[in-house]
């Protein structure tokens, strides 16, 4: 009778797996719709006006802090990073684009922040913690001050970019060798969402596309992070365990590989945060762990470009290599430069120290990069 039961449950259970899997599938199948949508959306709003909205942010700075405050908020950097895929896909320019890019990657920091406050009451556990929180909000911002003047003058991250797409290039045009076989696919769903909206005067139809598709990205990436977390969460759980303490290089591709898995560089790096402050590991510890994520995270926005047909394809795809190509290079400068590697984990342990004297100095940091500085200079550039 027993074992009877026990084979029951074993076959529910791997029922329910299955389930899991096929709606994971489904999930990443409406990301790569919604993807579509804004792009066509954005065409259908825009029109003629687009080089008149492009200016708003074609300040470099001004589009990096409209991505650092749109993840701010959002708190997912995929989910902008694939918005953004999809409005280079409607014809937001790279260059334009790689800004806001690098801004998601500070915005995406925010949670870290806030989940280190639940050691608030012990000082020495909530000095361990927002050291923890923080120091993937100096790498990051460190990054952005060395890439962010380097792209404006040389353009650094767009010709790598493009020279990696460049293979993909047919001749004489923009179309993407290979990728076409995603219009059949998607097509259907993309006519019949579309078609409600269609009635609307233009420009309404696409605005309203746009903000339906951004709201299905919101719903499937949201998703896809919680099934892939009840799908992965004992293998990432090992992985995570495994990976701390065996050295830089195993500590970014375990880190890698768990943000991929679980599509959320938050989650990953939030993980940490109550291991160092309950002093079960060090910052230094978790550092190269972070790093990882960041790289990890890219996966989103790389999956949400293969959904993108027609002439801007090519250049949805080398948006997302963008974001990749900004983490990796990030991670090979800052971490294989002793003095530079050094910098995030002194800032954040010092800005810990700081936090764990005075509650204040959390409100200052949080309200200073993430509301006040980028406020002031959107407001300064506009």
């Amino acid at each position: 009778m027993n074992t009877q039961a026990s084979t029951t449950a074993v076959s529910q259970l791997s029922a329910m797996r299955w389930v899991r899997w096929f709606n994971l599938a489904f999930m990443l199948y409406l990301l790569l719709v919604a993807v579509s949508l804004i792009g066509g959306g954005f065409k259908m709003a825009v029109g003629e006006q687009a080089k008149t909205l492009f200016e708003f942010a074609s300040h470099p700075v001004a589009g990096l802090m409209i991505g650092l405050v749109a993840t701010a908020l959002i708190q997912s950097s995929s989910t902008v990073t694939s918005i953004i895929v999809g409005l280079v896909a409607g014809g937001l320019p790279v260059a334009t684009a790689i800004p806001m890019v690098m801004g998601a990657n500070i915005g995406t920091t925010v949670t870290n922040t806030l989940v280190s406050l639940g050691h608030a009451r012990c000082k020495d556990e909530f000095r361990r913690a927002f050291a923890c929180a923080t120091i993937h909000d100096f790498f990051n911002l460190l990054a952005v001050a060395i890439f962010l003047p380097l792209e404006m003058m040389f353009g650094i991250l767009d010709k790598l970019s493009s020279w990696l797409v460049s293979p993909l290039m047919s001749t004489g045009d923009m179309s993407m060798k290979g990728m076409d076989f995603m219009k059949p696919i998607i097509g259907p769903a993309i006519n019949l969402f579309e078609a409600p909206f269609k009635m609307l005067p233009a420009p309404f139809d696409g605005v309203a596309i746009i903000v339906f598709g951004i709201a299905l990205i919101f719903f499937a990436i949201t998703m896809m992070g919680k099934l892939m977390r009840s799908l992965m969460v004992g293998r990432a759980r090992e992985m995570l365990q495994h990976a701390i303490g065996r050295g830089p290089i195993h500590g970014i591709l375990s880190g890698t590989a768990v943000t991929v898995l679980v599509q959320s560089s938050s989650t990953t790096t939030s993980l940490m945060v109550p291991l160092v402050g309950t002093n079960v590991l060090q910052v230094r510890d978790v550092y190269p762990f972070t790093l990882g994520a960041n790289i990890g995270t890219c996966i989103t926005a790389l999956l949400a470009a293969t959904a993108v047909t027609g002439d801007n394809a090519i250049l949805a795809l080398q948006i997302a290599l963008v974001h990749l190509c900004f983490n990796i290079l990030a991670t090979l400068l800052i971490f294989g430069t002793p003095f530079l590697r050094e910098l995030p984990v002194k800032a954040a342990i010092k800005l810990g120290e700081m936090a764990s004297e005075s509650k204040l100095t959390v409100a200052g940091y949080l309200s200073l990069v993430f509301m006040i500085l980028p406020g002031s200079i959107l407001f300064a550039t506009t």
